[in-house]
């Protein structure tokens, strides 16, 4: 999902692309996870590579993840692209999770899927079926269902908003612009990290780095 980013920026950066716990090439591990378990997980894979010191970008889970690491290891990272994550659960949405949750381990992750994918992208989006929506298809009905209800118990139980008007690092925000309510959570949380950046991406939905169509600094809304 992050090949147009790549593309964009190999000749840049040196970008390591790791699939998470539960997801991809990554062993699904049975039972639930927490994002605490998640940010070790990517502390221990640096180490393993040598890598001191990295920047981070991270949507949805990514950025949750992004957020724990930033509180506990703030030594370890340096700028931070924190993209499409209200930085914490609450009541409602636990109960969201916890639902998806019995669908998954009673029918597989395809009956997840279109209900998902209504999640994650606008209906215009939706309607047009650009090509990396068969991408995402892909994605989610490959997900192992331990992965899946793993990683789904961490969304539905963490808060990470109290302490990141504390973060040093320099942190900009991102979010779709019809992301929901994310949006407005994440121009609340930028409002309380003095320093940080918030950018709208005009016509993004909750996956917000795969859109149809580029995003300039002169189209997208900076603050």
């Amino acid at each position: 999902m992050w090949d147009p980013q790549v593309a964009d920026l190999k000749n840049e950066l040196r970008m390591l692309r790791y699939d998470q716990r539960g997801h991809g090439e990554t062993e699904a591990t049975a039972g639930r996870y927490t994002f605490e378990l998640l940010c070790d997980d990517v502390i221990a894979l640096m180490d393993a590579l040598g890598i001191q010191r990295a920047h981070w970008c991270g949507v949805s889970m990514g950025c949750a993840t992004g957020m724990g690491l930033v509180q506990k290891h703030p030594g370890r990272f340096d700028r931070m692209v924190l993209c499409d994550n209200p930085g914490r659960s609450s009541p409602e949405t636990h109960k969201q999770w916890e639902e998806r949750i019995a669908v998954a381990q009673k029918d597989g992750m395809a009956a997840l899927l279109e209900s998902t994918m209504q999640r994650w992208f606008p209906p215009e989006t939706l309607k047009a079926n650009p090509p990396h929506m068969d991408i995402i298809r892909k994605m989610i009905l490959t997900t192992p269902v331990n992965g899946f209800v793993g990683c789904s118990s961490a969304l539905g139980d963490h808060d990470y908003r109290p302490l990141m008007p504390k973060v040093k690092n320099p942190v900009l925000w991102m979010c779709g612009e019809k992301d929901g309510h994310n949006a407005a959570a994440m121009k609340v949380m930028q409002d309380e990290l003095p320093g940080s950046q918030y950018v709208v991406l005009p016509g993004a939905g909750h996956i917000s780095n795969m859109i149809s169509r580029r995003c300039s600094p002169a189209t997208c809304e900076i603050s």
